[in-house]
């Protein structure tokens, strides 16, 4: 017996009006700042109590998919092959919210007697009314119940329900503390709390089980990139996290004391997305790791990124490179970028193969050099970039092939992104009687004027000292 057809046909009727009508008539361009954040409250509620009747049908169909015969399940008969692939085809989701509806689903799903056949207790029957009342959804349910059921089976069935009834009673606003409804980041933050007070003995069982799924994997190279997947231990999450924190905070922006021409403060336009920036600090931070000496050898040798190359390609600028240990041809650009601050030996040979010659020619900054430069510097000479010199690389400013020499006069503090693009971004380079000078692209700054720049506190200080 179909019982919810034609009320779902009618209210989805009523629903489109409302929406073209909205549309039609600008109603929320034409509303308050009170009536608009009214009309906000209002349609998120409707959106939860339309997430209420998606939990119970996903749940329903999960519990017709739960067959141990796969040819009776629900899944099988219409051709799917599970759960979540239903679920996919049938709410047009991404994998990813079909599988948080499921988890979510299944919380609140009241389970089934298989003798008398009515209805039993959901896992957490408190959280199944709040989802029907329309007080939380898909996000609040997973806030609640994510972090106590990972106490399972240390922490008792009553226990974690008795939790959730506190955090459920922080969704309706009627918490002990009195404070407005939580949204669903309070209350992951909440059942948390909950979970580690019931669970006290929990972290070493969890770390356990984290320690037995780290991974971190290389995928096949496409013409996109190097995937790259896995999972992290929380303390070394924590730590990349950091690193990235260090290079992402916008700690400095173009106040030039050098300048003359009374420009105030401009933040220099970076277009990189945040995943972008996050893979050029790891760039930096691997780099600093392989120069550092603290790793262990490769072969006898620290380790070190091989890239071969053609030495015609490599003046012509055409071409492809090699980096070991990589099947994707790199660019002479990148080739040029890694010889920047590396070292590079040539290798003569026969068109058969056979090495006719070895020659080596030392170009890498020493340590006292780097210090002097990180000193005179301070960190990416690049206004308004941030990074610390103990991130940077050292650029030869005059290529070494053009004759530059390895010399603190010619060698200049870029962060990895800068020294990698910098012929992209604009930005020019020299230096001016041992002293660092950059020209911005002209969207920057029309004067073209070379400026004198670093970001070590002795030089700032000096010159404001002077002024």
């Amino acid at each position: 017996m179909d019982l919810l057809t034609a009320p779902f046909r009618d209210l989805a009727e009523r629903l489109a009006a409302t929406v073209g009508d909205a549309a039609r008539e600008r109603a929320f361009e034409q509303a308050s700042d009170t009536e608009l954040a009214t009309h906000l409250g209002t349609v998120a509620e409707l959106g939860r109590l339309v997430e209420a009747l998606l939990l119970d049908a996903v749940g329903e169909t999960g519990r017709r998919s739960e067959n141990p015969i796969r040819d009776d399940r629900m899944t099988s008969r219409l051709g799917c092959h599970d759960l979540n692939e239903l679920i996919q085809r049938t709410t047009l989701v991404s994998p990813a919210t079909a599988n948080r509806v499921i988890r979510a689903a299944k919380t609140i799903r009241p389970a089934v007697s298989d003798t008398t056949g009515e209805l039993l207790p959901a896992p957490f029957p408190s959280v199944r009314g709040a989802v029907l009342e329309g007080v939380i959804g898909v996000d609040g349910v997973l806030a609640i119940t994510d972090p106590l059921q990972q106490t399972a089976p240390r922490v008792t069935a009553k226990a974690r329900r008795q939790a959730a009834d506190v955090c459920v009673s922080e969704a309706r606003g009627e918490g002990p503390d009195g404070a407005p409804p939580a949204c669903a980041d309070l209350l992951k933050i909440h059942a948390q709390t909950w979970a580690l007070a019931l669970d006290q003995d929990g972290a070493e069982p969890r770390e356990r089980v984290m320690e037995r799924k780290r991974s971190l994997t290389l995928g096949a190279p496409t013409s996109h990139g190097i995937p790259i997947r896995g999972t992290l231990l929380p303390e070394v999450a924590a730590q990349l996290q950091t690193i990235f924190d260090a290079h992402l905070a916008p700690t400095v922006t173009f106040t030039d004391p050098y300048a003359d021409d009374g420009d105030g403060p401009v933040a220099p336009l970076d277009d990189r997305t945040r995943p972008q920036k996050q893979h050029d600090a790891l760039a930096a931070a691997l780099g600093t790791a392989a120069s550092s000496g603290l790793l262990p050898t490769l072969g006898g040798a620290a380790p070190t990124l091989v890239v071969h190359v053609d030495a015609g390609d490599l003046t012509a600028g055409t071409g492809y490179a090699h980096a070991q240990g990589c099947d994707q041809p790199i660019s002479i650009a990148v080739a040029r970028h890694v010889a920047c601050s590396g070292v590079i030996q040539r290798i003569a040979s026969r068109p058969d193969g056979r090495i006719l010659r070895i020659g080596t020619e030392e170009r890498v900054f020493n340590r006292h050099q780097r210090r002097a430069i990180a000193l005179r510097d301070g960190g990416c000479i690049i206004p308004g970039c941030g990074v610390r010199a103990a991130w940077c690389e050292i650029h030869h400013v005059t290529d070494h092939a053009h004759g530059g020499p390895t010399h603190t006069d010619n060698g200049v503090l870029l962060c990895w992104y800068h020294h990698r693009f910098l012929d992209r971004t604009g930005w020019k380079v020299r230096t001016n009687n041992g002293i660092p000078e950059v020209m911005p692209p002209g969207w920057f700054d029309t004067s073209h004027r070379w400026r004198p720049v670093t970001t070590s506190p002795t030089r700032l200080r000096r010159k404001l000292l002077r002024t």
